[in-house]
């Protein structure tokens, strides 16, 4: 296998890229030889949006979601229902 080369610039980018997303830079590493630095970079910073949105608004249990999403539909099945009777 041959040895991987970073100029300074890459490295200084990895290790930020590392340290945003919570990983050593020889985890971050192997995502970016794989992806790229810019798709791991948009990666972690939708991440980080995403993380933030849900501490700002809050979540909600997956089974609650389930449901009320099940009620719904069969609340407008009953609609239907009514309305071609």
């Amino acid at each position: 296998m041959r040895p991987i080369s970073l100029s300074s610039a890459q490295h200084r980018r990895l290790e930020r890229l590392a340290r945003d997303a919570g990983r050593s830079t020889e985890q971050m590493l192997k995502f970016v030889l794989r992806d790229g630095f810019e798709y791991c970079e948009w990666q972690v910073r939708e991440s980080l949006a995403s993380d933030a949105e849900a501490k700002r608004l809050g979540t909600t249990v997956h089974e609650a979601v389930m449901r009320e999403s099940q009620e719904l539909i069969e609340s407008a099945r009953g609609r239907r229902r009514r309305q071609a009777a």
